[in-house]
């Protein structure tokens, strides 16, 4: 995507030696695999591709489609976060670099998405909905997490918290330098993240992430009000696209018109009606580890 590539481009010209990793969830489009290629060809990184195991994946997908809770991507979201830190602490890598980027991903209501990290979330909607056991499945629990923070001294590092990010040049940077190719959409380089952001969520949930996405730019001085709402008046979809993406998707998951139809006719549900780390037990997890901090800062060496 645009964010990622940016940043392997700055990397580069800080003088990094990266490990980069993409996860393949199945998804990727012809054109995402493309970029992938050109980036670390023309960069000379080091490449490293985790495969997911696409039945067990495939299982969790539509439990959360079976679910009706808003956020399906922290499926492929969680297992990113949780590949990053496997493959970081095999390779005995402290700093885990993030494309993550406030100019275009920082509106976003609480209700539109959901806590990525929440493992609980995820095992309570597949236990529900799914019947594949997640034997291979990355994940990353609580303890997990405090572990690679606090006893492995890992590190993420949002870089372009310290590097301006102008929307516009990004795009046209990469693409000279690069050869990036756009794919349109903000985050469209995956398939199930364009029919999900451009007919899911629009069609059951009435969200339309371009709000989001206009907004933070218009907050950013990137962009005038009246570019965004006219922006908005394009469909969010092209009609060719959208039956060729829903014809794929449906095959893919080995759903018929009407399974999918009767998916999408059931009102939507909360997260926060199945077991989360946002309900009471996780403030008892962060008291804990407010007590257990001056002990495991003892094993880091700090006062």
């Amino acid at each position: 995507g645009v964010d990622s590539t940016y940043l392997a481009y700055h990397v580069k010209r800080l003088g990094l030696r990266p490990l980069a990793v993409h996860f393949d969830n199945g998804w990727n489009s012809e054109l995402a695999v493309m970029n992938v290629e050109n980036v670390v060809k023309k960069l000379g990184f080091d490449l490293y591709t985790y495969v997911i195991n696409w039945e067990e994946f495939k299982d969790l997908q539509l439990s959360f489609l079976k679910a009706s809770v808003v956020d399906i991507e922290m499926t492929s979201d969680h297992a990113i976060n949780a590949t990053l830190y496997r493959i970081a602490r095999k390779h005995g890598i402290k700093y885990l670099l993030s494309g993550f980027n406030i100019v275009t991903e920082g509106i976003l209501p609480k209700n539109w998405r959901w806590d990525k990290s929440d493992w609980r979330n995820i095992k309570a909607i597949h236990r529900k909905y799914g019947s594949v056991p997640l034997k291979t499945f990355p994940h990353l629990g609580f303890i997990q997490g405090i572990f690679y923070e606090k006893f492995f001294r890992m590190h993420r590092i949002r870089l372009f918290d310290y590097i301006p990010f102008i929307n516009a040049e990004v795009k046209k940077i990469i693409t000279e330098e690069l050869g990036w190719r756009d794919y349109g959409g903000k985050h469209y380089e995956s398939i199930i993240t364009r029919f999900y952001q451009g007919y899911i969520l629009p069609v059951k949930f009435n969200i339309d992430k371009r709000k989001g996405h206009l907004a933070s730019l218009v907050c950013a001085g990137q962009l005038t009000r009246e570019e965004a709402l006219e922006a908005l008046k394009q469909p969010i979809y092209d009609p060719e696209q959208l039956r060729t993406d829903k014809a794929f998707v449906l095959k893919k998951f080995g759903l018929s018109e009407e399974e999918f139809e009767a998916i999408m006719q059931e009102p939507p549900r909360s997260h926060l009606d199945f077991p989360s780390f946002e309900t009471v037990e996780y403030v008892y997890h962060r008291k804990i580890f407010g007590i257990l901090s001056p002990v495991l800062n003892l094993f880091r060496g700090k006062k």
